[in-house]
């Protein structure tokens, strides 16, 4: 008879997902929620995904560092316990986005991504973190503004790929229009005090500035026909 078949294929299938693990999507989670719930579990998994430089220059308390970019990122992943909540960050959330999706991917059942990253955790007055270096004031900025030419100002990160794209024709224009146009990079990792006041959350964003007043705010690349639209 079919009718016992069938019966028997569908109690197969609940047995099946009753045993399945269930996984939910990462939650991400602002500074203060994220905080809170690091406090409520005894030794938290916390897992910084950003470069090495990046978290010895300042981290969260009790982190340690996965490099997302790096090649092992799943394998030293795979050695914590997937049953327990893990925490992730980086520094202003794109890269924790992507390594939290891929921790469900692994397996882990509750995964906490700090929404903003590391730039938020600072700027919120969040605890544990340990401190970093100021790097530039906002004064020694002001001061750079001191001209009567265009000045571009370009924050940036070694490990931000549009960045990167931008680094070559930004040095180029550097030099070709050094006549009309001052041309400022700044390394948001080695200044990330003047960050936060600026409030840069995402990388790269740059400014555009005439007689001391910006004209002009970018985020995301710029390609070299539109910057030097801009500086000429």
């Amino acid at each position: 008879m079919k009718f016992p078949k069938i019966l028997l294929a569908i109690v197969s299938l609940v047995l099946f997902s009753c045993n399945e693990k269930k996984v939910t999507p990462f939650e991400s989670l602002s500074p203060q929620e994220f905080a809170e719930k690091i406090k409520t579990i005894e030794n938290p998994q916390i897992l910084d995904v950003r470069t090495p430089d990046e978290f010895a220059s300042a981290h969260i308390d009790k982190a340690v560092n996965i490099n997302w970019n790096g090649d092992d990122f799943d394998s030293k992943a795979a050695a914590y316990d997937k049953s327990k909540p893990v925490f992730v960050y980086c520094l202003s959330g794109g890269r924790s986005k992507k390594a939290a999706a891929k921790l469900n991917e692994l397996g882990f059942t509750t995964v906490y991504e700090l929404d903003g990253g590391f730039i938020n955790w600072n700027d919120k007055n969040a605890p544990n973190a340990e401190a970093s270096e100021n790097g530039m004031t906002m004064n020694e900025f002001n001061a750079l503004l001191n001209t009567d030419k265009k000045v571009f100002v370009d924050f940036y990160a070694e490990w931000c790929g549009p960045c990167k794209q931008m680094e070559p024709h930004i040095l180029k224009l550097e030099k070709e229009l050094a006549d009309k146009a001052v041309i400022i990079r700044i390394d948001v990792d080695k200044n990330k005090d003047l960050a936060q006041q600026m409030e840069i959350t995402q990388l790269p964003t740059t400014f555009l500035y005439e007689n001391k007043t910006m004209k002009k705010k970018n985020i995301g690349y710029i390609s070299e026909e539109e910057l030097r639209k801009q500086l000429q």
